[in-house]
């Protein structure tokens, strides 16, 4: 007679469960039990299980939950050996060390890493990312020098580890790092019966799962960019962003005091630059890139970043031109200068961003923006460029093109007090401030001396 088994698709344990029945050679019968309907807890399901867990097992009126209880069940009441759970009491503790691990350290991790970020939108926590690491990290050492995660022979230990390292896997968590574990793992999905039959398929649903879930529990979410005011690529993106009309979730980060080198921000940027976004599961670095991106997924206007190949290709070489020579050159001449690394601009440099300058005024020739007729990305690139030299006190006054396209971009973009005027004032106060901070403090020394 056919084996009850309560259980859903998608959760390991009760995969786990099913390769052990499958093992043993026992037949189930499948309930599934829809948990976001609330199946788990109609006053029939409770009767049987007042835990109201999935998977629950009813062998002929013997209800048992819990899915390593369940898996020792199985081998001891219908196994024709005692190879999967064996009764020598030493071999046995050893699985049964593995299978408490197993629950209570790396299945434990993973939940208290992976279930805030997907049900609650909470910023991922490196403590507890790290514990899934030293998790991993100790299943590795187990498997040093052996095929099985608990002795010479294939247990259940390796049925319900295998099973959550394939979710570990279907979470996106690199395991490449773990050999031993990717060497025991992939001779699990050939010894293990029926395993890419129901954990392989399991755990693609339980992926998919996961995903649904995030669009359903955290729906629109907000596009988030972890920025700085104080710098001018920062503040094109949320020109971009203005323009578009788009709403972002702003992240301040403040790189002089080091904030993009702790480890939860490389956890999620290795590249540790500003500005960076995340838009559900993308994570994009490099200003100019992520304005590519605003405008191609939620730009309604199509001259912002043309289509066209001819146009297109205009404002990438005008994009590039921003990032250099424009951009690198005034940051060459200014920035040792605010970080009080010299007193003046470098002659060299100096003399690279007036060349930028001329080279944009020729741009800007008979036309009225960077690349064209229209306004697009590019103009948001350099104005921000444009408008930190100015803030320097660069005279832009000098390049008839460009002066008039900068009041033009300053009087007509929407977005532009907000995005790019503003924090410039509030820098300007800052640079004034210092600057008036150590020009007070060279005046007292003098009198002093």
């Amino acid at each position: 007679m056919p084996i009850d088994l309560y259980h859903t698709a998608v959760s390991g344990p009760c995969r786990a469960v099913r390769l052990v029945a499958a093992a043993v050679g026992v037949d189930l019968n499948l309930k599934n039990i829809d948990l976001r309907a609330g199946e788990h807890m109609t006053p029939e399901f409770l009767k049987i299980n007042p835990q109201h867990t999935v998977p629950t097992l009813n062998d002929n009126g013997f209800y048992l939950w819990e899915s390593r209880a369940i898996m020792t069940y199985l081998v001891n009441q219908y196994g024709k050996n005692d190879s999967l759970y064996p009764k020598d009491p030493k071999k046995r503790a050893l699985v049964d060390q593995r299978l408490y691990f197993d629950m209570g350290t790396l299945y434990q991790s993973l939940g208290n890493y992976y279930r805030p970020i997907i049900l609650e939108n909470a910023t991922p926590d490196q403590a507890k990312y790290e514990k899934i690491c030293d998790a991993l990290s100790l299943l590795d050492k187990f498997l040093e020098g052996e095929n099985y995660v608990a002795g010479k022979t294939l247990t259940i230990a390796d049925f319900a580890l295998a099973v959550n390292v394939n979710n570990v896997k279907a979470l996106g968590f690199d395991i490449n790092k773990y050999s031993n574990i990717l060497k025991w793992h992939t001779r699990m999905e050939t010894e293990i019966p029926k395993y890419k039959e129901i954990d392989v398929v399991g755990a693609k649903l339980f992926k998919d799962f996961i995903e649904n879930m995030k669009k359903i529990l955290i729906p629109n979410m907000p596009v988030q960019l972890y920025y700085m005011n104080m710098s001018p690529p920062c503040r094109a993106v949320v020109l971009v962003a203005e323009t578009i009309g788009l709403e972002l979730e702003l992240i301040e980060m403040n790189i002089l005091n080091g904030e993009h080198l702790t480890p939860e921000y490389e956890q999620i940027n290795p590249q540790k630059t500003i500005p960076f976004m995340i838009d559900d599961d993308l994570k994009l670095s490099e200003s100019r890139a992520i304005m590519c991106y605003l405008a191609d997924q939620y730009g309604q206007d199509n001259n912002l970043y043309p289509q066209t190949p001819e146009a297109r290709a205009v404002v990438n070489q005008r994009l590039y031109f921003d990032m250099d020579p424009l951009l690198s050159s005034i940051s060459a001449s200014y920035y040792p200068v605010f970080k009080k690394l010299a007193d003046t601009c470098d002659p060299a440099q100096y003399e690279k961003m007036v060349n930028a300058f001329q080279l944009l005024d020729k741009f800007l020739e008979g036309q009225d923006y960077v690349a064209g007729n229209n306004l697009t990305i590019a103009d948001c690139a350099m104005v921000a460029s444009v408008a930190a030299a100015e803030s320097f006190g660069f005279d832009v006054g000098n390049f008839e093109n460009v002066s008039k396209w900068l009041e033009n971009i300053k009087t007509t973009v929407p977005g532009y007090e907000k995005a790019i005027a503003e924090p410039i004032e509030a820098f300007k106060k800052i640079y004034l401030e210092n600057s008036q901070g150590e020009h007070e403090e060279e005046e007292e020394k003098e009198e002093e001396e």
